[in-house]
């Protein structure tokens, strides 16, 4: 039998202790890795790549929710089992697609149905995943370490190269790709405009092409709050593309 990987992630050892041994009593689950705070969680899901993750909602360094919602932007996130003892954030759990959500003290046979719900929940999320991946051209999948994440190519205001990795700057702050900016600008030619040898801009957000006294022109972008160099190689093009847009 397939044993599915399980995080426990409380901030209270003997919580995280008897949920550990409920699971390795059931039969088709493994215990991989334990997690006290929100930054310990999403370092075990990078590390271990859990199917299922039972998660506490009041942690330190990290809200539950907060966790979950982040960890839905993966492309193959864990299913999400709550194990709290609040039960005012049942809506909210279920607007992050918890698979289920469990009052402490969590009795046996609720965690075994919950798991089970898990298991066939994490199935369709992957397919709904793999599909909408298919079907929306403009998103990137990238491997970093919080694990891989499903990137809205239209939400990067601008991609900035570094050495090896290009920084992907985005509405949900920033994603580290070892593509290439000239991968990135063939893959998108529609949602991104080379302005630099190292810096392409997301068209939807350009406001404003300026020269400045010295002759030397930026570029000024919504939610951005420094303009972005123009290098004059590129001066022409970017012109060219604001008449477009």
């Amino acid at each position: 039998m397939t044993q599915r990987r399980v995080i426990i992630a409380d901030d209270e050892p003997l919580a995280r202790e008897r949920l550990g041994r409920m699971v390795d009593e059931l039969d088709g689950y493994q215990v991989v890795a334990e997690a006290a705070t929100g930054m310990q969680v999403l370092e075990a899901v990078a590390s271990h790549a859990p199917d299922i993750l039972l998660l506490d909602i009041r942690m330190p360094g990290g809200d539950g929710l907060e966790i979950a919602e982040q960890l839905g932007t993966q492309t193959a996130p864990p299913a999400i089992i709550f194990c709290t003892a609040y039960d005012e954030y049942a809506i909210r759990a279920f607007d992050v697609q918890a698979a289920a959500y469990l009052l402490k003290p969590v009795r046996r046979q609720a965690l075994a149905d919950a798991l089970r719900r898990a298991e066939r929940l994490n199935r369709a999320q992957l397919q709904a995943l793999r599909t909408r991946q298919a079907d929306n051209p403009q998103h990137l999948s990238v491997t970093s370490t919080r694990g891989t994440e499903l990137v809205d190519m239209t939400r990067v205001r601008y991609c900035e190269a570094d050495q090896k990795y290009v920084t992907l700057h985005h509405d949900k702050g920033e994603t580290l790709t070892d593509l290439s900016l000239k991968a990135l600008e063939q893959r998108f030619p529609d949602h991104l405009l080379r302005i630099h040898r190292n810096t392409l801009v997301g068209t939807r957000y350009v406001q404003a092409l300026e020269r400045q006294d010295d002759g030397a022109c930026q570029l000024r972008l919504s939610d951005v709050p420094d303009a972005l160099p123009v290098s004059r190689r590129h001066v022409a093009r970017v012109r060219q593309r604001l008449r477009e847009l």
